[in-house]
């Protein structure tokens, strides 16, 4: 065939910011942004958007520039996910939760040029500066490292409270609402910088691309189908992949982004019933916010049609899927890392289904599923031999990716980008059998697997038998140290309280004799320690590196056997401290 012509007419780069353009046209007078009493029209979001790119463009912010930016789910920091790019530079979010240490690496590694403080976190803020300063003086060019800094103060109730000259609605009004944004030459070009959690070592900034995050919304807008004219509640962070995407994707449908400052179980259960939310994302700690909410918190809400909850993080155990369901939602799970740009397999839904036992659906919602529509491929892998498993749901391999969705690589560190790829493939570090139906299942990360006289045991299984118990809070399970076995799990739980305000009640007898009722012998939890609530990194992921070097103080005697009882004089209390864990039960 002949060369066909290649041009503007029928040939434009991805991305993600027409759908702004798009909705200011079509829906131009729908409600965009609710905040409290602030609302917006999508016309009035695509002008402040553009008035804040000229405003940064007046800062001298120039192409592939990072502007980074602190604050909750606000309307300023929804408008930043199309304005920076609009300009021509990256968007880095930076993670509310993290220390002000962490916070200096970020600004420093990624060398930003503005640095954007909601009110709420000027303090943190500060000390992050501080010790940025402090470590530029002993670099050279100290002063190009500081990125200027510009104040987000609450638009809906003003504080007062400024760090630095500039003021986040003063740019915005500023501004040229007739900016036009140069035109995107190249798809491949960075939108978005997000760092990983840094749980175990120093975060990794991880680059999107336009083409990455226009694909990524697609999909899952389609997969999940959402429609138009959504009622999106932000419970999700922006910050955590960019809103797993939508925040470009409420634009695309049109639809109405409910901002919440703090996800609280009040404000989730006011938000849902007076703006008639239709879909919402979180982690499934929210669903235990959502379960233990008091009544006052609750109020008189009644949800009167389905809430959609688009959930990811650790797999929901499908004991806790059935608690959450009946109060109005009805859930989805996906799965996905930050390098893939937020969910890469959501578990999509089969009509058959539906006349399965409410227990056999859990089960079947707790899988991850098949990948999103615009990803190229997933399998499960032996990674030695980069075989595929058989799809017998029980063969044990490594979860990997490739297509347009995951990331450009890593920030500044071609060691680690090149280390996470491997024969065209992107290593999850996560893993995962693949069942007969082609649904792929994730049973642990790598470094979690229990290996106990030489078999495999998932914690994620383990954990699942322990939320059926009708105390559970939260549950991890981890390898213990064991004299005969090798490892051996230990399990740490939080539990409810009962009706007399109290969670001594429960013993550690009684949780591992239900663990035996429902789960193989060889995966019993040999040690179980009661938690006040399981510690968690700065984006609610238990973490288990630091259950682990607790487990290791766990001593149990090498007599103590599972059907016996247990013996608590050969047992040590962990080294939380009062931060975390109170006492071992009945010690």
């Amino acid at each position: 065939m002949d060369q066909l012509p290649k041009c503007g007419a029928n040939y434009t780069p991805l991305t993600p910011l027409t759908f702004l353009n798009r909705a200011s046209k079509f829906y131009a007078d729908r409600t965009s942004v609710i905040y409290e009493r602030t609302r917006f029209t999508w016309r009035q979001t695509y002008e402040r958007c553009c008035r804040l790119a000229s405003s940064l463009r007046a800062l001298n912010i120039l192409k592939n520039n990072v502007v980074s930016v602190l604050a909750p789910n606000i309307p300023a920091m929804y408008e930043m996910h199309f304005a920076v790019p609009m300009a021509g530079a990256v968007l880095n979010s930076i993670n509310t939760r993290l220390d002000a240490k962490t916070i200096a690496t970020i600004l420093g590694h990624s060398e930003a040029k503005v640095f954007f403080v909601d009110c709420q976190f000027v303090p943190l803020a500060r000390e992050a500066l501080r010790l940025l300063m402090a470590d530029s003086k002993h670099s050279l060019g100290a002063e190009s490292s500081i990125p200027l800094v510009i104040v987000i103060d609450d638009i809906d109730s003003p504080t007062g409270v400024r760090l630095g000259e500039l003021e986040y609605e003063q740019l915005v009004q500023k501004g040229n609402p007739r900016y036009l944004p140069g035109e995107l030459e190249d798809e491949w070009d960075p939108i978005a910088l997000n760092y990983t959690s840094g749980t175990t070592s120093e975060p990794k900034g991880v680059v999107y691309s336009h083409r990455g995050a226009y694909l990524s919304t697609l999909s899952l807008v389609l997969g999940w189908e959402m429609g138009s004219e959504p009622v999106y509640l932000w419970t999700l962070p922006m910050f955590h992949c960019n809103g797993w995407t939508f925040t470009w994707g409420i634009a695309a449908r049109g639809g109405t982004n409910v901002c919440l400052r703090n996800a609280t179980a009040s404000g989730i259960y006011r938000s849902i019933a007076m703006h008639k939310v239709t879909h919402m994302c979180c982690a499934p700690i929210i669903f235990n916010t959502l379960l233990q909410a008091e009544p006052k918190e609750q109020g008189q809400q009644i949800i009167t049609s389905p809430v959609q909850i688009l959930t990811g993080g650790a797999p929901p155990p499908a004991a806790l899927l059935e608690r959450i369901e009946p109060l109005g939602f009805h859930v989805t799970h996906a799965y996905g890392l930050t390098e893939a740009t937020g969910p890469a397999l959501v578990c999509e839904w089969q009509e058959k289904w539906n006349q399965l036992q409410r227990d056999d659906q859990a089960k079947l919602k707790a899988r991850q599923g098949i990948s999103i529509l615009t990803l190229a491929d997933v399998d499960v892998k032996d990674l030695k031999t980069m075989a595929s498993v058989p799809h017998d749901g029980k063969t044990l391999g490594e979860i990997v990716l490739r297509g347009s969705s995951i990331m450009k690589g890593y920030f500044k560190d071609r060691k680690a980008t090149f280390k996470a790829f491997k024969d065209g493939w992107f290593l999850t570090g996560d893993v995962g059998v693949v069942h007969p139906d082609g649904y792929l299942e994730i049973k642990d990360r790598s470094k979690d697997v229990i290996i106990s006289g030489g078999e495999n045991i998932s914690s994620v299984e383990v954990e699942s038998a322990l939320y059926k118990h009708p105390r559970v809070l939260e549950a991890a399970v981890v390898a213990m140290p064991h004299p005969h076995w090798g490892e051996s799990p230990c399990a740490f739980v939080a539990l409810k309280k009962n009706s007399a305000g109290r969670t001594d009640d429960v013993s550690e007898a009684e949780i591992i004799s239900f663990c035996r009722k429902n789960l193989p012998h060889f995966t019993v939890p040999k040690k179980v320690a009661f938690l006040v609530e399981l510690p968690k990194n700065s984006t609610g992921k238990i973490l288990k590196n630091e259950l682990r070097a607790e487990a290791k103080h766990l001593v149990v005697s090498e007599n103590r056997s599972n059907e016996s009882s247990p013996d608590h004089s050969q047992v040590r209390v962990p080294r939380y401290g009062d931060q975390i864990l109170q006492a071992l039960s009945r010690l």
